[in-house]
């Protein structure tokens, strides 16, 4: 059985401040959208699994999202954390156009 997705409008590319988190629910579900200082735009679960610390509350170091409440690390292509004990995160498909924010997400 494949995974259907629907790929979302999110905001322009101006709305990102860069290095730092914003919140958006898409699908009744939360995700952290960063901005690079390079310009790529990462989008993740919304929610730290740690202790649920909301992730676009947090910072961008390279390509890292950094939960608020932790500092536990989160790559922001694949959701990786570098915490042994912690369960990664889900990382979602973004694409730019023309200054628009789009990101592909599984429908519930």
């Amino acid at each position: 059985m494949t995974a259907t997705v629907t790929r979302v409008q999110l905001c322009t590319l101006d709305d990102l401040p860069t290095g730092l988190g914003r919140a958006f629910e898409v699908g009744g579900r939360p995700i952290a959208v960063f901005l690079g200082r390079e310009g790529q735009v990462f989008a993740v679960d919304g929610k730290c699994p740690h202790k649920s610390g909301p992730l676009a509350d947090g910072m961008l170091i390279g390509e890292q999202v950094v939960c608020p409440l932790h500092a536990f690390r989160f790559d922001g292509t694949s959701g990786a954390c570098d915490q042994e004990s912690v369960c990664g995160i889900q990382a979602y498909a973004t694409e730019v156009r023309d200054g628009t924010v789009f990101v592909t997400v599984p429908l519930s």
